[in-house]
């Protein structure tokens, strides 16, 4: 069905080239949209044997009415007042109108359903080719999925205003499948490279900035170059998200392919993390370990294991970063100057990030 804002737009541009008054009525005879604002929201009593009869027009106290089809049934009913030949030719071409917006809204929705159901991998093989090919879709074309974290109610407003900012890419596709993010299959040319696209998510992000206000996180699954691949991009695209979650809160624009360790980790059974915890920490856990020591490790992996370059970063002389390394060494046997062991102690911060991720979600 139509929204109303737009049947009323319409109606509104016919009256300014016309000087007809006109009506839009549903199948119950009540007035949706009228040129008229005052009988909005009446009901005309007779409209329901009209639809009934076999007429496609009728003309009764001063108006002329049309019938608007969809598939053979009724849909809408054309009100044009007047009696007049003109205003007949008038309601005629208010009819026609009203009906190819009626068959390009149907073809929208169709589209975004397909679209959906792709997505959602909810469709055969054999037919994601033959209503792709229905519709005009192309099925060989490089594409990625990225998901816009939106997180409010708002989705489908901001969905409008994406729209407006893409009206010559006419190859993408954007929908809405709950409401917490805006889907957006992208388009993209065969060189561009992982850098070339998240540069133009970062552009887009400052977009819907100057749009919205708002900032907005934006995840993208691994080039497809084939329509039965989007649902594996979009679900990448939806890992990336949640990766980034939980050990990257700082990242914007996140690309699949792009989480190291995250996305091993995050891939990872629960009974293998707890075995892995308890091989390396034993009975303690991270929580054991204060602010400091923490900080101090972080900031010491951050400088790919350069003591002097982290302890000028942290304003502490060498020997106290040296003391807080022996501290951690002596606590849990594992001495983060070696290589190996750096890794090992690493992944136990991640993977306890991981596990008491998914305890709070599990609970909350």
């Amino acid at each position: 069905m139509i929204s109303g804002q737009i049947l009323q737009s319409t109606i509104n541009g016919l009256k300014n080239i016309t000087k007809y008054e006109i009506s839009v009525v549903d199948k119950d005879g009540k007035i949706i949209v009228s040129t008229e604002s005052d009988i909005i929201g009446t009901t005309i009593d007779f409209i329901i044997d009209f639809i009934k009869s076999m007429a496609e027009s009728m003309t009764s106290k001063g108006y002329n009415y049309f019938k608007v089809f969809d598939n053979g049934v009724v849909e809408y009913i054309v009100c044009i007042k007047g009696e007049e030949s003109d205003a007949y030719r008038i309601g005629q071409l208010a009819t026609f109108q009203i009906q190819n917006l009626l068959i390009a809204y149907k073809e929208r929705y169709d589209k975004d359903s397909f679209i959906k159901n792709l997505l959602l991998d909810n469709l055969l093989l054999v037919d994601i080719y033959a209503r792709a090919k229905k519709m005009n879709i192309e099925t060989q074309l490089l594409r990625v999925v990225c998901v816009i974290e939106i997180n409010t109610e708002e989705n489908i407003n901001i969905l409008d205003q994406i729209k407006e900012y893409l009206p010559t890419r006419t190859k993408d596709f954007l929908t809405v499948v709950d409401q917490k993010s805006i889907i957006w299959i992208r388009e993209i040319k065969e060189n561009e490279s992982k850098e070339e696209l998240e540069d133009i998510s970062k552009k887009f992000q400052d977009v819907l900035f100057s749009h919205t206000g708002k900032n907005f996180k934006i995840s993208m699954g691994r080039k497809i170059n084939d329509l039965k691949y989007v649902s594996l991009s979009f679900k990448e695209a939806k890992m990336a998200l949640e990766v980034a979650r939980i050990f990257y809160p700082e990242k914007t624009v996140i690309n699949y392919e792009e989480l190291g360790l995250g996305r091993l980790i995050y891939q990872l059974p629960d009974m293998l993390c707890k075995m892995f915890m308890d091989e390396v920490l034993g009975n303690i856990t991270v929580e054991y370990f204060d602010d400091e020591i923490l900080t101090t490790v972080n900031k010491f992996f951050e400088n790919n294991l350069n003591v002097s370059e982290t302890s000028r970063q942290l304003y502490i002389h060498r020997n106290t970063l040296v003391y807080r390394i022996d501290k951690l060494q002596k606590i849990t046997g594992l001495d983060v100057r070696s290589f190996d062991d750096a890794i090992i102690f690493k992944m136990a911060l991640m993977v306890s990030k991981y596990m008491d991720y998914k305890n709070e979600n599990y609970y909350n």
